[in-house]
């Protein structure tokens, strides 16, 4: 960080949180933040963040286990708040002595961060709005995260840019706040720092980094697509609340509204309740996206994407990204 002079102060609180060199964290993406990208980006300075989504306990365990023999640097775990095997999840955390657990997906239950407080470890948290932020912080959260409708996945409604000026006026002095969604360069993430935040969260540029390993098919689908391509999806059902997924359109997207319109049938039936039926379509996106990322079926699998995927045109090692991002946050912050 000796030649990121500026970029590093700024950053100061960021690092000293995470125990990292550099205050760039890996968005969890499920079946592509696993033990070779999440150790390649801790290696190389950042912090890598295991995406746990539908895991067993047991699959968490041997994942956990498998990033810790690739390194000796910090990394986090993500877990879905919605996980029926949550605390069980948090075992596994404890286990191995997790230094971060992001809570994603929802408020988190009760208990859950009091239970990763007393192993030690740190909890990191989203919020939509800047009550629930402050709520959330309050209750014993370490750190948040604000995620713009920009980001691939799971998103909210309102832009990135919009949530800085609303939440990092209001947070940033008395708490570690991390921006993240439709970040693809290092001049973006020098106005969030100057802004206020600590650092910041980038998933998509990292997907088709050279240690991940999605499929050549998938990464090749990132390379073609412009920011226009990653689309939100639309909520069918009013009764199914339903949180948008930003991906790049294919049949796929098109499969996930009918699996809506069948769930929202289920619960007409009363074969499901509300919670069953959110874990369902949790289910539905966890197969989708095995199929683009490991299988390579880019037409029916899921292509969850940010809309920076223009910015991603090549396969790149991990490092070669933090370089980039440093260089051009740190050219950025010395020409003001």
């Amino acid at each position: 960080m000796s030649n990121y002079s500026k970029t590093a102060a700024m950053m100061q609180r960021g690092t000293d949180f995470l125990g990292c060199e550099t205050a760039i964290l890996c968005g969890a993406m499920s079946w592509v933040s696993e033990r070779n990208l999440v150790s390649a980006i801790s290696n190389a300075g950042g912090f890598g963040v295991i995406a746990c989504g539908a895991m067993t306990p047991d699959l968490l365990d041997a994942e956990i286990a498998a990033t810790k023999a690739m390194t000796d640097k910090p990394f986090g775990v993500n877990l879905i708040t919605m996980h029926p095997q949550l605390f069980d999840l948090i075992e596994v955390c404890k286990k191995y002595s997790v230094s971060h657990v992001v809570l994603a997906g929802g408020i988190p239950p009760k208990g859950s961060v009091e239970a990763i407080k007393a192993f030690g470890g740190k909890v990191i948290v989203f919020a939509p709005t800047l009550a629930l932020a402050k709520k959330l912080l309050r209750s014993g959260g370490d750190a948040l995260v604000i995620e713009g409708m920009e980001a691939g996945g799971h998103i909210g409604p309102v832009a990135t840019s919009v949530l800085a000026q609303e939440f990092l006026p209001a947070l940033a002095e008395d708490h570690v706040v991390f921006v993240a969604g439709g970040i693809g360069r290092g001049e973006a993430i020098a106005s969030y720092l100057e802004m206020g935040a600590c650092g910041v969260q980038l998933g998509t540029r990292f997907a088709c980094a050279s240690e991940s390993i999605a499929h050549p098919d998938f990464k090749k689908a990132f390379f073609r697509a412009k920011a226009r391509d990653a689309e939100a999806s639309v909520q069918v059902d009013p009764r199914l609340p339903v949180i948008p997924v930003r991906a790049l359109k294919n049949k796929g997207t098109e499969e996930f509204t009918k699996k809506q319109i069948e769930v929202a049938g289920m619960l007409d039936r009363k074969e499901v309740d509300m919670g069953a039926a959110q874990l369902e379509i949790e289910h539905f996106w966890a197969g989708a996206l095995r199929r683009a990322v490991i299988d390579g079926d880019i037409e029916n699998g899921s292509l969850m994407a940010g809309q920076s995927v223009g910015m991603v045109t090549s396969e790149e090692p991990v490092a070669d990204i933090i370089t980039q991002l440093m260089e051009q946050c740190e050219a950025a912050l010395a020409g003001r």
